[in-house]
């Protein structure tokens, strides 16, 4: 083994919060930062093109392409769940929306024994990242890093989806970061210049510069070391080789809701039991590491429709050339579009105080295959999809084995309540009304999926069940709180072994009503700047 090195701090995983730390804590350039990233760095070109997102979404060297165990609610499928492994993680090959949520997601964080993590308080952080295209507001930043736009792409389908869901009863709303949520209208994207703002664009490639900071890709890390209580540092192999790092201030775990559990059950820290079971010594008891995964579920509704609002016919064939064409003269055209056109925010479950379904309007029809193709489809049509935000059901992550080479088996335990599934129902039949609602109606030829012969519960409960795939949201496997089974402080450190904390989306005690990227980019400033308080104490 070469000879040991320190850093002040080593972040383990490049990804959406990863990159954040590494850009804020490296700034004072008397700290040392080691970042290290399990994947390659992020040079394909189709993770700088929006309309590529479609082209890394399989599994790939820069996509640990995951599947989750069979689905005993989902017909016993194995649901595909693509995570970023490059540069930016999942914010390389994302959809690129950007929606913080409702501010009662993040009251209810601090209403579980989490102080600091209100709404008012998370605000300045998500303002911190941003570089928004309309200038800063009481609710956003434009003196960030992370660019924050419009949709470049103004196409008709979508205005004609906001109309008919305005005349089908839901309020048009310009803004749907802007705390009050509940509408539809067009979700802004993390796109600068036609091109991709990831958090390694945006936090990290700009700094790569900086002489304190060193960044290692096509390095896995195999285990945090643990002397006494207290995080020193970690072990890593790359090129066949190992390797290990002192950290004099902290270890940082970033690899996100699958990743950074793995590796503290690796290090010993986790549920005792398991850890038993693969031979792995337990260095702290801890049993919610792994525990509370949550995660969006969604569900597709197609329509064939008249061929002048659909893009399907654009995004194929000799007609893609020519889009291709447009995007590289001059950034124009179609290859500007990111993975959502529209989204609407309604509320379908009876007494239901706040909007439970996320409706995701695309000008575009497609199908996924099981091993994460996207193929759109032949006939010009359009799609929504309907995704369930605060979904009852909680699953968990656990080890296959001590090799850290072997992915974790992932157990979503989706629809495990009747809850969860009269909520998708609810969604899935407001898009049918939305559809049937002009000026929309009026170029909708035919329901393709799930088709109008389902109308009872019964055939939308088999739709569902067959049909469903998730939004790729998961979130909670080292939830911050004071029970028994919090895993981190409100400070994000892990209970129990100091100079240890996990910053990234697992942290989250429940799922944010939206999409995680944004949220998990302000876990990540937050993260920073609670790290940089204690430095300056300590």
């Amino acid at each position: 083994m070469s000879q040991t090195i320190e850093y002040d701090y080593i972040i383990v995983g490049a990804g959406s919060a990863g990159c954040v730390l590494a850009h804020r804590l490296s700034k004072d350039p008397a700290t040392t930062v080691l970042l290290v990233e399990a994947g390659p760095e992020d040079k394909s070109l189709w993770m700088k093109i929006p309309a590529g997102a479609t082209r890394v979404f399989a599994p790939s060297p820069t996509n640990w392409g995951y599947f989750t165990e069979p689905e005993k609610n989902l017909r016993n499928r194995r649901i595909y769940w693509p995570r970023g492994r490059t540069l930016g993680g999942s914010s390389s090959i994302n959809g690129m929306v950007y929606l913080r949520g409702h501010p009662e997601d993040y009251n209810d964080w601090s209403r579980l024994g989490n102080p600091g993590w209100s709404w008012d308080e998370v605000m300045p952080f998500f303002k911190a990242s941003e570089d928004q295209q309309h200038g800063p507001s009481d609710m956003h930043g434009s003196e960030g890093p992370l660019a924050v736009t419009d949709p470049v792409v103004d196409d008709q389908a979508s205005r004609l989806f906001i109309q008919s869901a305005v005349n089908a009863g839901l309020p048009a709303r310009r803004d749907l970061n802007d705390g009050i949520q509940e509408g539809v209208g067009r979700a802004q994207v993390t796109v600068r210049n036609g091109r991709r703002s990831s958090t390694s664009a945006a936090f990290l490639h700009p700094i790569r510069h900086r002489p304190n900071l060193h960044v290692q890709v096509e390095a896995l890390v195999e285990k945090v070391d643990i002397e006494g209580r207290r995080a020193v540092g970690i072990r890593y192999t790359q090129g066949g080789q190992s390797r290990a790092v002192k950290a004099r201030r902290e270890v940082i775990l970033s690899g996100g809701v699958i990743n950074s559990p793995q590796l503290l059950m690796l290090s010993g820290i986790g549920p005792a039991e398991q850890l038993q079971a693969h031979g792995i010594p337990v260095v702290h008891a801890l049993p919610g590491v792994g525990a509370n995964l949550q995660d969006h579920l969604y569900v597709y509704f197609i329509a064939e429709c008249d061929r002048s609002i659909s893009l399907n016919h654009h995004l194929q064939g000799a007609r893609m050339y020519l889009q291709a064409l447009k995007y590289f003269i001059n950034r124009s055209g179609y290859l500007n579009i990111g993975a959502v056109q529209a989204t609407a925010f309604p509320r379908v479950a009876p007494g239901a105080d706040r909007p439970d379904v996320e409706i995701s309007f695309r000008p575009m029809s497609l199908s996924i295959s099981k091993t994460g193709a996207i193929v759109l489809d032949k006939f010009p049509g359009i799609n929504a999809s309907c995704s369930l935000l605060r979904p009852k059901a909680r699953g968990s992550i656990r080890l296959a084995s001590a090799n850290p080479r072997d992915a974790a088996r992932i157990h979503a335990n989706y629809l495990d309540n009747e809850e969860d599934l009269n909520v998708m129902r609810e969604g899935m039949r407001w898009i049918r009304k939305v559809f049937e609602t002009p000026p929309l109606s009026d170029f909708v030829k035919r329901e393709v999926t799930p088709g109008a012969s389902v109308r009872s519960d019964s055939e939308w409960e088999n739709y569902i069940r067959d049909a469903a795939q998730s939004v790729y949201h998961p979130v909670g496997t080292c939830a911050m709180g004071v029970d028994a089974m919090a895993v981190v402080d409100a400070s994000l450190k892990v209970h129990g072994i100091d100079g240890l904390r996990v910053v990234d989306a697992s942290v989250m005690p429940l799922i944010t009503s939206c999409n995680t990227n944004a949220p998990t980019i302000m876990i990540g400033e937050k993260g920073a700047s609670m790290i940089l308080a204690d430095q300056r104490v300590g």
